[in-house]
Formats: structure tokens, sequence, C-alpha cells
């Protein structure tokens, strides 16, 4: 199968589909993207971003977007529940001196900043329509759509989350995606005085923090442990969350946080799911990327990155590999062992603060796991 690409389908309008779509368009490719969503306005609260995400930032051109838009800093302060300080862990900018060594920003912001990256480029984006099925033979792959319409092209790329459709019919004995016996809350409320680094303080069974993303904004977040998934109402979340806080940490600091709680600040509340799908991640002209092939818990604030790095190196393996099944399966050996490592750590770490585990290897894991997202990817 000779890599004669010229026509691109993305399937989905997220970071990773997003990231494809700006990296093949530097490349001429025509890329389409389609998106189910009639608005393009994702949800959510603040998203937590590692170095190594600015650092894909920096390559797709929208880091300074970012910065202008977001919040980028250099440290990590943990607290005891009751307030006391325990560390402050740095966050050392190895990827150049212009780019922080973590930061946060409204998830819908960013959306907005790469949706707007994509627009500037010769991406042709359909809203409000998704795929009913595909088949291909050597030559490509035909898409159906919702619409009606079908349409060839030479390479479809899925980048259609955690429980994707495309993922299903490629491969159905995929395991699906399962629960972790964890949740997360987030919320956005005013950011403190002086608060210029991500503040993080851990209990016995819950771990709350904050994160500046903006001038004015912090991202506050809560893992708790439930053996069962729960579901809230958006009415009730706010006074859980709120409720929450002040039952289990007595730090000054967080009850000042939970008092400005209410139906204004983005409260959510997530179930947390994990998946690795063993390689293949392609079948033919079709390859899945992002939450459809590697979905992680929070811990390590790498979930985005890994799917935004995952549409970097597909379009660099494309440029570089004359044969389609050669450069779809050098994207997969790039990325396996780096993705694999973020689940299972970040699985793992939740595993050890549910279990209430050896702080050791929670605090090493978060360490190594680091330190090794330094890397070029």
């Amino acid at each position: 199968m000779t890599n004669s690409i010229k026509s691109v389908l993305i399937i989905g309008g997220g970071f990773s589909g997003m990231t494809a779509a700006i990296e093949l368009s530097k490349q001429n490719y025509q890329v389409e993207l389609i998106e189910a969503s009639p608005t393009w306005h994702p949800d959510g609260a603040g998203i937590s971003i590692g170095g190594a995400t600015l650092r894909a930032f920096e390559t797709l051109g929208v880091l300074d977007q970012f910065l202008d838009h977001g919040h980028g800093h250099d440290a990590l302060d943990l607290f005891a529940p009751n307030g006391h300080h325990i560390q402050t862990i740095p966050n050392p900018r190895f990827a150049g001196e212009h780019i922080p060594g973590t930061g946060a920003i409204m998830r819908p912001v960013l959306a907005k900043i790469l949706a707007d990256k994509v627009k500037a480029g010769n991406t042709k984006v359909r809203l409000g329509i998704t795929h009913t099925g595909i088949s291909q033979n050597d030559d490509c792959a035909t898409v159906q759509f919702s619409d009606g319409s079908e349409q060839s092209y030479d390479l479809v790329i899925a980048a259609d989350g955690l429980y994707s459709k495309t993922r299903q019919w490629l491969f159905p004995d995929a395991a699906a995606p399962s629960y972790t016996g964890q949740g997360v809350w987030r919320a956005v409320l005013p950011k403190p005085e002086g608060c210029n680094s991500t503040k993080m303080w851990v209990g016995p069974n819950l771990k709350a923090g904050i994160n500046p993303m903006s001038k004015d904004q912090v991202y506050l977040f809560l893992t708790v442990d439930s053996k069962e998934r729960q579901r809230f109402t958006p009415e009730e979340e706010p006074a859980v969350l709120k409720q929450l806080l002040l039952e289990h940490f007595t730090a000054p600091a967080v009850h000042a946080l939970a008092e400005q709680i209410n139906a204004d600040s983005h409260v959510m509340f997530r179930p947390l799911e994990g998946l690795l799908m063993p390689q293949p991640w392609f079948q033919g002209r079709v390859v899945l990327i992002g939450d459809a092939v590697h979905a992680t818990t929070p811990h390590l604030a790498h979930g985005a990155c890994i799917g935004i790095e995952d549409a970097i190196v597909l379009a660099e393996e494309l440029a570089q590999r004359d044969e389609l099944a050669q450069a779809l399966t050098a994207f997969q050996d790039r990325r396996w062992e780096r993705c694999r490592m973020v689940v299972e750590n970040s699985g793992r770490i939740g595993q050890i603060e549910i279990e209430g585990g050896d702080k050791m290897e929670h605090a090493m894991l978060m360490r190594d796991t680091l330190i090794a997202l330094q890397q070029p990817i």
C-alpha cells in the first residue's frame, strides 16, 4: 500500500483531532474534519497542562495564545489537610526557558485556540455530523455519514474518544473502558491573591488542589473514592462539592475556596475511566488516536498531552514513509511505550490513593513518569 495520500478524513473535533488537522494541513493534504457537536463549543472547567504539552503547543504554533489566555508556572506546593506546608516540588523548564514547566487553562478556551488554528489552515470542517459506517479496500476507505452521504478517502483518522464507534467497528473484541474506583470534581473559582503555583492538599482518601489558569481564575479539583459510579444532577453538584471540601479538610485556604462555590462555578463531576488498547491501532487505511486507544485518569495531567502528541507523530511518520502501512506501524511503535506508561502509571497512582498505599511508591511513580515525559517524542 503506497503512501500516495492526498485526502484525509478526521473523525472527532477534540484536541487530538484538531491537532491532526493542524499538522496535516501544513503538509498540504486535503483534510476534512467532522464533529458531532453542531456548535463545537465543549463544556468543561479547567485543564492542567504539563511541560510536554506546552512543548507540543509550540510545535502547533499556539504556545503564545496559551500563555496569553492561560497560565504557566513552575512549581507544585503540597499541603496536609490542615494546611501544613509539606514541600515545594519544582517543575523545571526542560523544553526551553520560554516554555513553563506546567500550567492550566479553561478547557473551552483551549478548544477555541485550537479550533481557530484549524480554521486558519485548509481543513474543511463539518459540524453536527457523524459517521455511520466505514468500508475499505486497497485503494480507499469509504465513509457513510449521518446525513446520508458518503465519501472516499486515502486515510481515515479516528479521534472519536473514549467510546469510539470506530474502535468498536474495527476491533469488536477490544476491551471496553473500565471504571477505576475514583471520581473527580472540577470547578472554576476566583484566583486567591498571590497564587502563582499549583497547590494540593493531600488527605487519606481525598486529594484537593487548585491550578491557576488565567490572571484571575483557578481550576479547583477534588478526587474521591467510590466503589460504585456516582451520578449527580447539575443542581446538586455545587452543594455536594462544597460539603466534601468542608468535611475532609481543615485548612483555612480550602475552606475559603469552598465558601466561594456556587451555581456559577462550572462545577462538574466525572467518574474516572481508563483504557489501553493493545496494538494494532490501525486496520488498513483507518487509524485510531487519542482516547480511542489510550484514555487515562488525570493523576499525571497528561491525558490530553499524549493524544496531541499522537497527532504530531502520525503527521511526521506520514511525511517520512513511502508505504502507508509502514507509516502507521512506525506511528504506533513510537507511541506505544509512552502512552502505556502514562495510562498504567496514572491508574496505579489512583489505586494507591484508594488503598491508602505506599506514599513512596506514589511519589516515585509521579517523579519517574514526569521525567520520562520530558524526553522527545
